[in-house]
């Protein structure tokens, strides 16, 4: 419950500090400045995180396909 009202006034917040009016911080221009640069650098760790993660599945699927090799090759002689 304390979770909620937290994200709550979190998200109430960051809507009152970008809102482009008088009565508001009015930081939207410096948001925007920091997504714009953000963005790219965001975008270069979750694609190398996702080459990981592809260089991972393609040596858990060699190491499958030799164990299932092995055990074909076990069960062959019987």
């Amino acid at each position: 419950m304390i979770a909620l009202l937290v994200g709550v006034l979190f998200v109430a917040f960051a809507a009152y500090a970008v809102l482009p009016m008088d009565w508001a911080l009015g930081w939207g221009p410096s948001v925007v400045a920091f997504l714009r640069g953000g963005v790219p650098i965001l975008a270069v760790f979750v694609g190398l995180i996702a080459i990981l993660i592809g260089i991972a599945d393609l040596k858990d699927k060699a190491e499958a396909k030799k164990e299932e090799a092995q055990e074909a090759a076990e069960q062959k002689p019987e």
